[in-house]
C-alpha cells in the first residue's frame, strides 16, 4: 500500500493493533510506542510488541517502524526478512502511552498545563536521503533494505474531548471511532509546543530532553505554570531547570511558593540559584527563610554576590533600600557615549532591566541620569552629560514604599536612583520592582 502524505492515525487507534510477518502470520500486538529523543524526538522509532504466545511477564519486543509496511487492507506487516528484536532497556526510551497519556504536559505556546488524552501520529514514506538515519537506529543490520519502509511522525497531542472519546471507543473499528469522535471539535497542541514533565529530573537528562522551550518562556509564564502543577510535578520541573531559568522563575512566585520549591534542595544548590537572582529579589527571598537556613545559603555564595545581598538584607523590604537593586550602570560624569556602549556590552546581568545610565563623580555622588534610548541614538563622541535629563528625581534609602510609588506615579518614571545621606548613588529601583511590590500587597 502506498503511503500518502499526512495519512493520519493515533496512539489510541494503533494500541492493540496486530502486526503480521511477511507471510501474513500474526507476530504480536502493539503495546507501546518507543521514541528515542537523542536520535529523533519527532518520530516513533519502534512499536513495542507483545509477541503471540508470550507470557505476561515475558520481555516485550521492538519492531522498527522502518521495517513495517501497510497492506492494502490497512494491516501492519513486517517487510521480508525483518523481525522484532528484544526490547532494550525501557528507560532509554520515551514511551508515548506510559509517559504521555493521562499525564500533565506544558503547552509552551499557550503557557499552560494540560492533560493528554491522545497523541496524533502521521504515517510517512521513508525517502532515500533518510536511509542513513534509519540504519543508525536499526543498528545497520545486514539485509535491511534502504530507501523503503515507513516513518511515524508525532504530530499533535490531543487535550480535548475528541481524544478522550477516541480512547473510550478503543477496540471498535477505526472507521467507527473516527465517525463518532469526529462529532467533537479538536483541541490539540502541535508536538513542537510540548514540554514534558517528569517526576524524575535525572530521567530527562538520560533521555537528553532539552530545556530550550522552557528557557525561552517569560519568567512570569513559567511561574504561573509552576503554580498550576501538583506538588510532585512542580518540584520535579523546578529541579530540572538550569540555575539562570530557575532564578528568574523564583523571583516571580509568592514567598510561600519560593520556600516550598527550595526546601528540598541543599544549600549549595539554592546558593547557585540565589547568585543568579536580582540582588534585591535575593534579599527578599532570604529574609523570608529561617535565619539559620538563610545564613547557610549566604555562606555558600560567591563573596561578591554575598556582599551585595547582605547589604540589602539590612534594610526593611518596604523601604527604598529594600526595593532597590545594585544591578545598574554608572559612569563618570565626564564619560562619553562610546564609554556607555562599552559598559552595556560588558554588563553581565539582565540587560532587559536597564533603562538609564547614571553619572557620578569621584565620590560616587549622583550628578546625572541619562535615558538609554538617547545613548543608543547619539554619536559615540557625544558627552553623556549633554544627554542627561534636566532634573534628577531620586529618593533616600529610608524612603517608604509608599513614597517610592508616589514618585513613580508623579513623574512617570521607569527608574528611580536611590541615594544615601551624602547623595551617593547606592542603588536603583525599576518600575517592574514597584509593580511587583504593589501586586504582593493587593
Amino acid at each position: 500500500m502506498t503511503i500518502q502524505n499526512n495519512q493520519r492515525t493515533s496512539v489510541s487507534a494503533l494500541m492493540g493493533a496486530v502486526v503480521e510477518d511477511a507471510s501474513g502470520r500474526k507476530v504480536g500486538q502493539v503495546r507501546e510506542f518507543a521514541v528515542s529523543p537523542p536520535v529523533d524526538a519527532n518520530h516513533v522509532q519502534g512499536l513495542v510488541l507483545r509477541l503471540t504466545g508470550a507470557a505476561r511477564g515475558d520481555r516485550m519486543s521492538l519492531a522498527a517502524v522502518n521495517d513495517l509496511e501497510l497492506t492494502p487492507a490497512g494491516r501492519l506487516r513486517l517487510r521480508e526478512s525483518a523481525a522484532p528484536t528484544l526490547m532494550p532497556e525501557e528507560e532509554s526510551y520515551l514511551l508515548l502511552e506510559r509517559d504521555l497519556l493521562d499525564q500533565q504536559i506544558i503547552d509552551v505556546h499557550g503557557h499552560k498545563v494540560v492533560r493528554v488524552n491522545d497523541v496524533d501520529l502521521i504515517w510517512e514514506p521513508v525517502t532515500t536521503t533518510e536511509s542513513a538515519a534509519v540504519e543508525l537506529f536499526s543498528g545497520g543490520a545486514e539485509g535491511t533494505p534502504q530507501g523503503h519502509g515507513l516513518k511515524l511522525r508525532i504530530s499533535e497531542v490531543e487535550v480535548g474531548t475528541r481524544g478522550a472519546i477516541r480512547r473510550l471507543l478503543k477496540g471498535l473499528s477505526v472507521e467507527t471511532v473516527a465517525r463518532l469522535s469526529g462529532k467533537f471539535g479538536s483541541s490539540a497542541i502541535p508536538w513542537d509546543f510540548v514540554d514534558l514533565i517528569d517526576r524524575d529530573p535525572s530521567r530527562r537528562v538520560r533521555l537528553k530532553i532539552e530545556q530550550e522551550k522552557l528557557s525561552k518562556m517569560h519568567p512570569s509564564d513559567l511561574a504561573d505554570i509552576l503554580e498550576d502543577l501538583a506538588p510532585a510535578e512542580r518540584q520535579a520541573l523546578f529541579t530540572s531547570l538550569d540555575e539562570g531559568v530557575a532564578a528568574e522563575a523564583l523571583e516571580e512566585v509568592e514567598p510561600r511558593m519560593q520556600k516550598s520549591l527550595t526546601d528540598s534542595l541543599d544549600t549549595e544548590q539554592v546558593a547557585g540559584i540565589v547568585e543568579e537572582m536580582d540582588p534585591a529579589a535575593a534579599a527578599d527571598f532570604l529574609a523570608e527563610l529561617p535565619e539559620e537556613r538563610s545564613e547557610a545559603i549566604l555562606e555558600e555564595m560567591a563573596p561578591e554576590e554575598r556582599q551585595e545581598v547582605e547589604e540589602l538584607l539590612e534594610f526593611s523590604g518596604d523601604s527604598a533600600a529594600g526595593q532597590m537593586t545594585t544591578d545598574y550602570i554608572s559612569l563618570p560624569e565626564k564619560a562619553y557615549v562610546v564609554d556607555a556602549v562599552t559598559a552595556l556590552r560588558e554588563f553581565g546581568d539582565d540587560f532587559e532591566i536597564l533603562t538609564h545610565v547614571f553619572l557620578i563623580d569621584s565620590d560616587e555622588v549622583l550628578h546625572g541620569v541619562v535615558p538609554l534610548l538617547k545613548v543608543l541614538l547619539a554619536p559615540g563622541g557625544t558627552a553623556l552629560a549633554e544627554l542627561a535629563d534636566d532634573h534628577i528625581v531620586s529618593c533616600d534609602i529610608h524612603s517608604s514604599g509608599k513614597k517610592v510609588a508616589e514618585l513613580f506615579d508623579k513623574y512617570n518614571l521607569r527608574a528611580l536612583p536611590v541615594v544615601d545621606e551624602e547623595k551617593k548613588l547606592v542603588g536603583v529601583i525599576y518600575a517592574e520592582q514597584v509593580i511587583a511590590q504593589l501586586r504582593m500587597k493587593s
